[in-house]
Parts: C-alpha cells; structure tokens; sequence
C-alpha cells in the first residue's frame, strides 16, 4: 500500500506540474510570488516520503550527485547571505523565496531517485513512459482548443499576467497550451519527445509505432505554433544525440528529414528564422557602409533585448561580487541566458557547483552499461534523457529554463528517476 501511495504521488506531479495552469492560490504578502496547487502537491510529497528520506539519508549523502546539490543549495543561502547583508542587492523576502523554490525542484529529483531506486516495480518506468504520451496529448488538445477555439491562455511573464490573468491567442502569437510561456512549453518537448521519437524507430509492434507516431506528431505541431527557435535546435540535436546512443545511424538522417518537412510548414518559425537572416545581413552592411549617417537597421526583437539590456545587467551584477554574485531575484525576472543569470546572481562558487552537478550526472550515465541492463522501454528513456538534457544545456544559452517552474520541476522529477533507474543496476 505504501508503495502504491508514493507511486500516486509521483503520477500526480508528473501530470499535474505541466497540465494545471499557473493560476495562484494565494499570494505571499509584499512579493509578486503566488502559492500555487502543485506546490501544495509537493509539500504533501515531501510529508509522504519523509520517513524514506530519513531512512536512506546516509546512502544519499554518500551519493554524489545529491552532495554537488547540496553544495549549491549551501552557495545559494551563503549568496543570499551577502547579498542581504553586504551587496544588499535584494529584498530578503523575495531573495528567500527564490532559494526556497530551487530546493524545491531538487526535491523532485530525490523523491523520483528515492521511489525508483527503493520502491519501484520493474515495469513502473513503462507506466511513467505512457503517463507522459497520455499528458502531451492532452497539451496538444489543449494547444488547438487555444488556437481554434479561445481556450484561455495563462503566463507569468509580468507581475499583471502572473496574478492569473486569463487571455487569448491571437493570430501571430505564440501558442504555449498549458505552460506559462512558449519557452517553457517547447523545451518540456525538447525533453520528452525524444522519448517517442526514439521509440517509433525502436519497437516493432505496429499499434506502439502507431501511438509513438502520433505523439511525435503531437511534438511537431506544438513545436511549430510555440515558434521557440533555440528550443527547435536543442530538439533536433536531442534527439539526434538519442538516436546515436540507440546506434539508430540510418534514422537519424530519416528524423532530421522529416523534422525539415514539417517544421518547414510553420510560417511562423519561417519567418522567425529568416530575421536572423536579415539581422546578419543588415549588421553586415552597417560595418560595411561605415560613412553613412543614417542607416534602417533591422533588429530581432529578441536578440536585442538579451544583447543590449538582459546579459550587460548579469554581467554587471557579476562584476559587484564575482564570487558570490548579488543573489537570487537582483537581476530581475529575466536574463535570458541560465549561465550568466548564475553568475550574475551566485557568482563563480554558485555557477561551478550547479555545473558539477550535471558533471557527477553525466559521469554516472557514461559508466553505465544502458544497452545490457536495462529494458527497451527504459533504453529509451535512458538515451532520451541523455539525449533532451544536452538539448536543454543549448536551449540555457539563450533562455532561463531552469528557473521555469513547471519544466524544471517535471526535468529534476524525471532526472530523479533515471538516475534511480541506473542506480538499481
């Protein structure tokens, strides 16, 4: 019963976290941050696998992936320390909360690592597998109901929309279904779409390749009306990169054709590419025709926002305090770039140690003989997970996506799992 209990649990967040709109419960007094239903959900799991925790607790401090976390949770209060006490760059309250919900998403790693590695049954990666085809069909409904029938849109891109605001899509806009932004919605793709993508090339059973099929499907029609650009490199190369760990040679020149035909369709993705094109091309003519006194020059709104505003304030944050930067929240709700937003608000300590983590992950997976231990099912939730976190380490360069709730939320959930997973072996 126990296990069953903690099984429910982790379904829950798997569902709930990416498919419940950011509507907030309540608000925290002098903050814009809202208390929302998953939060509640994760305290409950927290309760619930408590007795776990404290059981294990040795085996996972001797565990390296959960020291480097522990590590830069421990940066992450000593920079709030400082920048309340010495930068005072932040407001307390805020700076907390920020430190508060990155421990938070790391839970989630523990609670998935926790279950999979003590409690798990050998088909549960299978059942989480189907979980997440059942809840990017019911994104995909969610995204033509927004587009075709003014389903309500809620993000949380300023302080007025994250009160829960209601909106609609209109034509030219992006489509970001159940998520909070476009950014978030494509690279919640980047990482499990893959997983189906890989599966249609593995498994043989026509109904399976039929149901992978469809999903992929799915992931093609979300990825061009999200209109995310970075999030369609980091796809492609995740999936590419799945496909190589799978020895799928030949399918992945048959992936990279495909994902050309039909991305190619989406005008909007067309067109979002091409002012790339122009912005080379008229920053080129600019140096070019140095003598004129006025030239039109064409900007990407996008790129100008990061290149003149977002990376120059991390980068000055950064220079204040170089070690410990000037805490979480001081550069505001954006930068754009996961990196320099860590330097900026942890410093050279704060962006290290979240590094290392990543680097005691993948030295884990790399020792791991995937291909004779694990299931096919898991094989490719293995190679995919691989696979979709080198897509989201591009997608960081230009994007702040592991501070994006529900993907990074659902990411350290489904990390947990893997590395519980390989743990057992």
């Amino acid at each position: 019963m126990s296990n069953n209990i903690h099984k429910f649990l982790l379904t829950a967040l798997l569902i709930m976290i990416p498919l419940f709109p950011k509507f907030p419960l309540f608000g925290v007094s002098g903050t814009y941050v809202s208390i929302r239903l998953e939060d509640i959900l994760i305290a409950v799991s927290s309760i619930v696998f408590l007795p776990l925790l404290i059981k294990e607790i040795k085996n996972l401090l001797n565990d390296k992936i959960i020291r480097s976390i522990i590590i830069f949770l421990f940066i992450g209060l000593v920079s709030f320390i400082s920048a309340e006490f010495v930068t005072q760059t932040i407001s307390p309250t805020i700076g907390l909360l920020h430190l508060v919900r990155r421990a938070e998403y790391f839970s989630l790693f523990v609670y998935g690592y926790l279950y999979i590695k003590y409690l798990s049954k050998k088909e549960d990666i299978e059942f989480f597998v189907k979980i997440l085809a059942l809840i990017i069909g019911y994104i995909f409904i969610y995204g033509l109901l927004q587009r075709y029938f003014s389903f309500p849109i809620v993000i949380t891109q300023n302080y007025e929309y994250s009160k829960g605001i209601a909106l609609r899509w209109i034509p030219g806009s992006h489509i970001n279904s159940t998520f909070a932004g476009h950014y978030d919605l494509a690279n919640y793709l980047v990482l499990v779409i893959p997983i189906f993508i890989t599966g249609l090339f593995t498994f043989k059973e026509k109904l399976i390749k039929v149901c992978f099929g469809t999903v992929s499907l799915f992931g093609y029609w979300l990825f061009s009306n999200a209109l995310s650009r970075i999030s369609i490199v980091s796809f492609i190369v995740a999936t590419s990169i799945s496909l190589l760990l799978l020895k799928k040679y030949k399918e992945i020149l048959i992936f990279g054709t495909i994902s050309l035909i039909l991305l190619g369709f989406s005008e909007g993705l067309r067109d979002r590419y091409m002012r790339i094109f122009d912005l080379i091309k008229d920053k080129i003519s600019t140096v070019v025709v140095v003598y004129a006194e006025e030239s039109n020059i064409f900007e990407d709104r996008s790129t100008s926002i990061r290149l003149n505003v977002e990376w120059p304030r991390a980068i000055r944050a950064f220079s204040k305090n170089p070690l410990l930067g000037t805490g979480y929240s001081s550069i505001s709700l954006a930068t754009d770039n996961d990196y320099l937003r860590a330097l900026g608000e942890v410093g050279i300590l704060g962006f290290f140690s979240f590094i290392l983590i990543f680097v005691n992950i993948f030295k884990l997976l790399y020792s791991t003989d995937f291909n004779g231990q694990m299931n096919n099912v898991e094989k490719i939730f293995f190679a995919s997970m691989v696979g979709g976190t080198i897509g989201i380490l591009i997608s960081a360069l230009f994007i702040d996506i592991f501070e994006a709730s529900k993907f990074a939320s659902s990411y350290w959930l489904l990390m947990g799992m893997l590395v519980g997973r390989v743990k057992t072996s």
